[in-house]
């Protein structure tokens, strides 16, 4: 409702008050004095977030653009003990400010904004409790493999922008070199068998010529519309920054892991054995499923959704005439050469194939349909050997071509439909465009929804008619099984004390993924506590409140109109889309205002 027309109606019925009898007058004053309420606490969550929405583009350096999103500034933020503290601080006051305002005198809409900024506050304290930034990497993700532009800018501002953030590498490195000390002293650490090669993703960044290293990338990319002195002139400008600050930094990082982070950090790997690590691996559960479960229960869920899988995968088995066990028809499709890519642009366009036939049906799926491109890249080389499968985000998803062998072509579309779309490509685009959403609202990010969402897509696709084969259809299985598998694995090592080789064998047993990728996700699973929870129990909530609609509904439930109000929420805890989809269900299932439906 227009704020205008709220004032308005408020002042007629007023002004009308004074021709009532004394009675109903006085019923009339306290009816518009609790309707002015929710405007009040509308406006006190408004002026909060919104003055937050500034702090936080001003304490991370974050320059807004002209369609919502937000590009990075001149120089990379301090991860100071003391800036990290200074940052828990103000999340300790947003809280305490956000809890003063009465949630029941909140309109809808912004009961959602408080959830979801209270929620943000929470997570921002939990990390400091914990002191997380003491151990800044995994061994999936780390603070020195996303500093370099994969492609190029397009105004000279930017170009500047990044040529100053390389300058100010040293201080960022020598920051996180000293918290990764201070964790290392406290036995709060990466786990050292998860690192083992890692620190070869640093060796590019070493490199002493410009124009070898990864930094160079967005200068072999520069726009025609900028003038060739002014690309003369930041070339030269960086090739000045990447000797004097980007290659010492990267090798005095690349020392520092050799000689003192690796030989030091610790072998145990549950997280529980840490500081304080019960209470640490709850928090980290909280967080990435924005769930209140515990680490037996979602051991459980687990156990239960794979057995449920492994009956599907048996279906499929006996479609395609496989006599044998599970285990043995995974290591067949391994070996097999029909799904092996013969060259990575192959990989590259079983993806891109997939993505236009999405693009073919999406229009029956959803209402909403962003203006947002994304591109398909490769795995940049210096991280691939490490990195997962893949990878979305709003500019681009990524898809993993190192050793082909290790990336059958079966899995490919599943892959695609949850990087890509319509799943994290698209469904960070659709957040973006939504203009009636606060700022800090269009790319906040929560795992637990994010993810589920990734991977609600790619059950998605059986109805989208994507798989075209009993191996594609198998593909999406083994994807959905390596996540329900992520509940057993993930429980089981923090929090039962599994062994490594128990993990590997579990997820190798039960999935069809390659005995790389194998390795590579158990790896940061191990590294990476809670994380790998938040996918199927995301898909599951997903799944789970669209029967509820679609029983609820009856003839009147369209999955258009529910795609939409799902994914116009932004990322939310996993209870908040509950809740809107019980009010979804309540008005009858309505679609987005102004989006066409027939």
């Amino acid at each position: 409702m227009e704020l205008g027309f709220v004032f308005a109606a408020a002042a007629t019925l007023l002004a009308s008050a004074s021709f009532l009898p004394a009675a109903a007058q006085e019923n009339a004053s306290a009816s518009s004095a609790s309707a002015e309420v929710p405007r009040e606490a509308d406006r006190r969550l408004q002026a909060l977030y919104e003055a937050d929405w500034q702090w936080q583009l001003k304490e991370f350096d974050r320059i807004e653009e002209a369609d919502g999103s937000t590009s990075a500034g001149a120089s990379l933020p301090s991860v100071t003990p003391q800036a990290q503290e200074r940052r828990a601080a103000h999340a300790r006051e947003m809280l305490e400010a956000v809890n003063a305002i009465p949630a029941d005198s909140l309109s809808e809409k912004e009961k959602v904004n408080a959830a979801v900024f209270r929620t943000l506050q929470e997570e921002a304290i939990g990390d400091a409790e914990f002191r997380e930034w003491e151990m800044p990497f995994d061994s999936d993700s780390s603070f020195w493999s996303y500093l370099n532009a994969r492609s190029g800018f397009d105004t000279t501002e930017k170009y500047e922008r990044y040529i100053a953030r390389m300058r100010d590498i040293p201080r960022y490195f020598d920051e996180q070199i000293a918290n990764s000390r201070a964790g290392l002293g406290r036995g709060f650490s990466v786990p050292r068998v998860t690192l083992e090669g890692r620190d070869v993703s640093l060796e590019p960044y070493t490199n002493a010529n410009p124009e070898e290293n990864p930094f160079w990338d967005a200068f072999e990319d520069m726009p025609q519309r900028i003038p060739e002195a002014e690309k003369e002139r930041l070339r030269s400008e960086a090739r000045a920054a990447i000797e004097e600050a980007v290659v010492p930094s990267y090798g005095k990082l690349l020392t520092f892991l050799r000689e003192e982070y690796l030989p030091g950090t610790r072998t145990e790997l549950a997280a529980e054995k840490m500081p304080d690590g019960p209470a640490y691996y709850q928090q980290q559960i909280k967080q990435y499923t924005t769930l209140d479960l515990t680490a037996e229960q979602i051991h459980e869920i687990g156990l239960k959704e794979v057995a449920r899988i492994e009956a599907e995968m048996q279906a499929i088995m006996d479609e395609v005439g496989f006599e044998g066990t599970l285990k043995e028809f995974n290591a067949s499709l391994r070996t097999d050469p029909r799904f092996i890519a013969d060259t990575p642009d192959e990989l590259m366009g079983v993806s891109a194939y997939t993505a236009k036939r999405v693009d073919g049906k999406i229009a029956d799926y959803f209402g909403f349909l962003p203006r947002f491109r994304f591109t398909i890249r490769p795995v940049p080389d210096a991280i691939a050997p490490f990195y997962t499968s893949g990878r979305g985000g709003l500019e681009a998803c990524l898809m993993n071509t190192y050793d082909l062998p290790s990336r059958p072509l079966y899995n490919i579309p599943a892959l695609t439909m949850h990087e890509c779309s319509p799943g994290h490509s698209f469904q960070a685009a659709f957040a973006l465009e939504q203009e009636e959403a606060p700022k800090f609202r269009r790319q906040t990010y929560f795992s637990g929804f994010g993810e589920g969402w990734g991977l609600y897509t790619e059950y998605l696709g059986r109805e989208m008619g994507i798989y075209r084969t009993p191996y594609e259809r198998f593909g999406q299985l083994s994807y959905e099984m390596w996540r329900a598998v992520r509940l057993v694995i993930d429980t089981g090592i923090h929090h039962y004390g599994w062994d490594r080789q128990r993990a590997v064998d579990y997820l190798a047993d039960r999935t069809a993924l390659s005995q790389h990728e194998v390795g590579t996700e158990v790896d940061r699973y191990i590294s990476w506590p809670g994380q790998a929870l938040a996918y199927k129990l995301g898909e599951m909530t997903m799944r789970r409140v669209r029967a509820k609609a679609e029983e609820a509904l009856g003839t009147g439930f369209d999955i258009r109109k529910f795609h939409d109000t799902v994914l116009s929420l932004g990322s939310v805890p996993l209870p908040v889309l509950e809740t809107r989809i019980d009010q979804f269900i309540a008005n009858g299932g309505p679609g987005l205002p102004g989006v066409e439906y027939d």
